[in-house]
């Protein structure tokens, strides 16, 4: 075989390279194309990982509890006799008074004229600087102003002795004008007891009015008829009540109750002058409102003692106590101002609420599977029902973190 010129092995070579060239062309762009299509996948890989370790960690994050509790309700009648002290040292039930005055007035036309008698009032301090001993004076007891008229004593007292300090007892009381008129209108007087005149006690035993003797009055006023006169007092006092009521209920400290029931009000028209201009009559009520109020705490625990079978102590409240209806046992003839003790009643629907401790509830509950959160409940028996919701919904333990717990107790209102 003659061998090959050297034209024609240049010409097998360059074939040669020719058919290598496209093939090497060929694998890389095969390469590349795969290369490519698993960095995408990887990527998409790595981002569906990143969101869902991201919502994850968001939701752990806002992660909370929620427990909306019912508690322990028992509803009565009650009908129940109490008593109470003023002595708040008592470890009984005590009672508290708030004293509040004032005064409504309305102006009316007249229809006639009457004739009108009043005597003046006032009221003065009685002293015994006689000796230790009380003196008892009578009602009616007359004592002599230093302008000359005779006044007496409206109720019958007792003026204490000198004490071991050598100062004269004293007691307050309220006097009236021996006879209707001005003339017994006057500022303030000093007064000798007309009962002791010729005796040691004359000058040992006086008086001195406090403040203005005032209201006596003689003659022809304007007036209207007894039924309207009638009408409108009854209107003042309504109205003057649901103020006073309004200012004493004001006035009331969180912790303590007044009863609607429990206000009293006591009207007064003495040393009220009679006012009359252009034929026009002004009707002037005074009053004062006695309120008897109580510890709500001590009220509310001695009515549970009273009526729930083998209470233990627990705190509880009345949710309706102001709705309870209260009454003195008796009430003839009372004087709220010396009143040291009182016997009332209570009745009406009521609801015995069980308090719940949160603090101590939420401190029990950290941390505990969800399915350890009925047994939990059992250990508290103020709780009538409760349900336990946890956000997000696939967790199955009670947050560890107090601030995540939120406890909504439904109390009734």
């Amino acid at each position: 075989m003659s061998k090959p010129l050297l034209k024609d092995m240049i010409k097998i070579e360059d074939v040669r390279k020719q058919s290598r060239f496209p093939r090497r062309e060929e694998k890389v762009k095969v390469e590349v194309i795969y290369d490519k299509k698993k960095s995408r996948y990887l990527l998409w890989s790595v981002a569906l990982v990143s969101a869902a370790f991201f919502f994850f960690a968001l939701s752990f994050l806002f992660s909370k509890t929620e427990i909306k509790v019912n508690p322990k309700i028992k509803e009565l009648v009650l009908n129940e006799n109490l008593s109470a002290n003023r002595d708040s040292n008592n470890n009984g039930l005590f009672f508290n008074l708030v004293v509040i005055q004032g005064e409504e007035k309305k102006i009316i036309q007249a229809t006639g004229e009457k004739d009108v008698f009043e005597k003046a009032t006032g009221i003065v301090m009685i002293y015994n600087a006689f000796s230790s001993s009380p003196q008892v004076l009578s009602i009616d007891t007359r004592l002599e102003g230093s302008n000359g008229k005779i006044y007496k004593t409206l109720t019958k007292t007792t003026v204490p002795g000198v004490d071991k300090k050598g100062i004269p007892g004293s007691v307050e009381v309220k006097i009236y004008a021996s006879a209707a008129g001005a003339d017994y209108n006057s500022p303030p007087l000093d007064f000798k007891l007309v009962g002791f005149k010729g005796t040691p006690k004359y000058s040992k035993i006086y008086a001195r009015s406090k403040g203005e003797i005032i209201g006596g009055f003689k003659g022809k006023v304007p007036a209207v008829s007894d039924a309207n006169e009638a009408f409108i007092l009854a209107d003042l006092k309504t109205t003057l009540e649901a103020k006073l009521l309004q200012k004493a209920t004001d006035q009331i400290p969180a912790g303590l109750v007044l009863f609607k029931n429990a206000v009293f009000l006591n009207m007064d028209n003495t040393n009220i002058p009679p006012t009359f201009e252009n034929n026009n009559l002004t009707i002037i009520l005074k009053g004062t409102l006695y309120g008897l109020i109580f510890n709500e705490q001590k009220l509310t625990k001695k009515i549970a003692e009273d009526n729930i079978e083998k209470y233990d102590g627990s705190e509880v409240f009345i949710s309706n106590i102001r709705d309870l209806v209260f009454s003195l046992t008796s009430q003839d003839n009372v004087s709220f101002g010396d009143m040291k003790s009182i016997n009332f009643n209570l009745s009406g629907p009521a609801k015995i609420v069980w308090k719940l401790d949160e603090n101590k509830f939420i401190t029990d509950l950290l941390g505990k599977l969800k399915k350890d959160f009925n047994q939990i409940l059992s250990q508290y028996p103020n709780i009538d029902s409760a349900t336990l919701t946890l956000s997000p919904f696939w967790k199955r333990s009670i947050s560890d973190q107090a601030k995540k717990i939120k406890v909504i107790v439904n109390y009734p209102k």
